[in-house]
């Protein structure tokens, strides 16, 4: 059996959580395969709130934990939707 894992991130505010945020995906980057990031963008405003969207590879035990360090961070919430076929 094969399990696809997906965790979406949702960043309240860019500016304060970016730094520990991106510390913690380079920490775990052997595990993500596939990485999505956007936030609203136009000419009078960039959004302080921002969403990531990660495609997760390598052994499954770790993911969580990688979950839970990512959970660990204010201002930062995590969602995972996983497949098993």
């Amino acid at each position: 059996m094969t399990e696809t894992r997906i965790l979406g991130l949702l960043i309240s505010d860019r500016i304060k959580e970016a730094g520990r945020t991106q510390l913690t995906l380079s920490k775990y980057s052997r595990l993500i395969r596939t990485r999505l990031g956007f936030h609203e963008l136009n000419d009078n405003i960039c959004s302080r709130s921002g969403i990531i969207v990660l495609h997760l590879t390598g052994n499954p035990e770790e993911w969580s934990v990688f979950e839970k360090e990512l959970g660990k961070i204010g201002g930062l919430e995590v969602q995972n939707m996983s497949f098993t076929y």
